[in-house]
């Protein structure tokens, strides 16, 4: 029998699997492809692979008989029950040692019960985050890699050498063990979520505040794209707004306001409820994405519900347009922030030791959410790998406090305006409770108390002979209750 040659498998050719493939080989890896329909595998090496070193296998035995040791197998298929139909096809031809890589958009929990499955079977998995979508699969994704440890000196050529480059550093890491790289990928694309809100919500008081033209608002993005906001998404929504339909209609206008989304920001504002972790621009993300879904129940409601009356906007308005770009910049920290304060807790909870620089440094390049601000954000963790908050870092504190004011201009007009701004003015009250030494939860406290005796704790320095410290207290406050209380909870 021939000696294989194949230096990593893959199991799915969808245009991602396809792309990821060709990718690979460009990179001088030897790629054997499977897909359970056969007839793929044969049109794709006739046509896209067509003269490359890229292998075909008609049966999963074949595929494993032409892998090196230890066998090392991708699949790039619909997240769910389909990832594990394939692993338990993989399973009998494999040996202690080989790897199984669940590149799909998996939900973490399933990543995590996979890796200690194939684990206890002698094999290693990988649940591995890929973004960037067709292009970034074949010329250069961001890939999140974790799960068993040791699989990682294993993969690692190939992942760094098929990623995106910036700055000469590849956009592949490892990032932790277990199910942390699919939870990795989840907070992206929350991270996604509330990036591609704030330039809505942006695009909205450029249109519908001062009433300037597509074009016009082009060519501020245009601008924003040279400084701090520099990133993908600020460049395909300049390509967006840029381009115009037969009639020389702007096609952004023809456009029905109703957004879809597949659930994987819904899971990360799942996953900060969790944990108890304010993670309120993503949650605010998605809501706003629901809203728009009921467009009739909008359109009903625009007859008979009544916003301020729209007076000419009377202000600077350059002054506003730069106000603005503050606002959206501040409000990308906040949301950052956030995002790594979740992967922060559940690490914690987990056992898990994430590589935040990594992961920042991951984000700077083949993804969607990739710009320069991530550099900024990997220098943060490289000065202070266990930094607590962005907002303690010297760069993003005097970044926050140069936006501010602005940035409370901008939610103040679009609150005089009536044009809702829920990206923008969570991200504010997140700023200011974050930076509060008091805030009002001890009202909520003695409303829990009081109607179900749940406790509460006595600030320092106002104990006495009936309010202790560190101990949770029930008062009668009606004279009638008694003295019996009810388990606490404290987050």
């Amino acid at each position: 029998m021939a000696q294989p040659t194949g230096d990593i498998g893959l199991i799915g050719l969808a245009v991602m699997g396809q792309n990821l493939i060709l990718n690979m080989n460009d990179k001088g890896f030897t790629v054997v492809a499977y897909n359970r329909t056969t007839s793929k595998v044969d049109h794709f090496l006739e046509h896209e692979a067509k003269g490359t070193k890229i292998q075909g296998a008609h049966s999963i035995e074949e595929l494993v008989s032409k892998l090196k040791r230890p066998r090392k197998i991708i699949l790039l298929v619909k997240a769910g029950s389909a990832v594990d139909d394939f692993i338990a096809q993989l399973k009998p031809h494999l040996e202690p040692g080989d790897i199984i890589i669940d590149g799909g958009n998996s939900h973490y929990p399933d990543s995590i019960r996979r890796t200690k499955e194939l684990e206890a079977a002698g094999l290693l998995f990988v649940g591995s985050g890929v973004s960037g979508g067709e292009e970034g699969a074949r010329y250069g994704p961001s890939l999140m890699p974790g799960g068993s440890n040791a699989a990682w000196p294993h993969i690692k050529e190939i992942f760094q050498k098929t990623s995106a480059q910036v700055q000469g550093e590849p956009c592949a890491d490892w990032v932790g063990e277990s199910g942390a790289g699919h939870y990795v990928k989840m907070v992206h694309n929350g991270i996604e979520y509330g990036d591609m809100q704030l330039i809505a919500e942006a695009y909205d008081l450029l249109r519908h505040g001062l009433n300037l033209t597509v074009d016009e608002i082009a060519d501020i993005f245009v601008k924003w794209n040279k400084g701090v906001l520099d990133s993908f998404l600020i460049d395909i929504t300049t390509n967006i707004l840029k381009f115009k339909d037969e009639d020389g209609e702007p096609m952004v206008d023809k456009i029905l306001d109703k957004a879809g989304q597949k659930g994987t920001g819904k899971w990360t504002a799942i996953a900060a409820l969790d944990a108890g972790t304010p993670v309120t621009l993503i949650g605010e993300a998605v809501f706003a994405r629901c809203l728009s879904s009921i467009k009739e129940e909008r359109t009903r409601a625009s007859k008979v519900l009544a916003g301020p009356q729209k007076e000419p906007f009377k202000g600077d308005k350059q002054q506003f347009i730069d106000d603005l770009e503050q606002a959206l910049y501040a409000s990308k920290i906040i949301s950052y922030t956030q995002g790594f304060m979740l992967m922060r807790e559940t690490a914690k909870e987990l056992g898990w030791t994430l590589n935040y620089a990594g992961i920042a440094r991951i984000w700077r390049g083949g993804c969607i959410i990739k710009s320069v601000f991530l550099g900024d954000i990997t220098h943060a963790y490289e000065a202070n790998p266990k930094l607590e908050s962005l907002l303690f870092d010297d760069f993003f504190n005097k970044a926050i406090h140069k936006a501010q004011p602005g940035w409370r201009r901008i939610v103040a007009q679009s609150a005089i305006w009536g044009i809702p701004s829920p990206a923008f003015s969570t991200a504010l009250a997140f700023f200011d409770g974050y930076r509060s030494e008091i805030v009002p939860a001890n009202i909520l406290q003695a409303q829990r108390d009081y109607f179900g005796a749940h406790t509460f704790r006595v600030l320092p320095g106002k104990e006495n002979a009936k309010l202790e410290a560190g101990k949770d207290i029930h008062i009668n406050w009606t004279g009638r209750g008694g003295n019996v209380s009810a388990s606490t909870y404290i987050a």
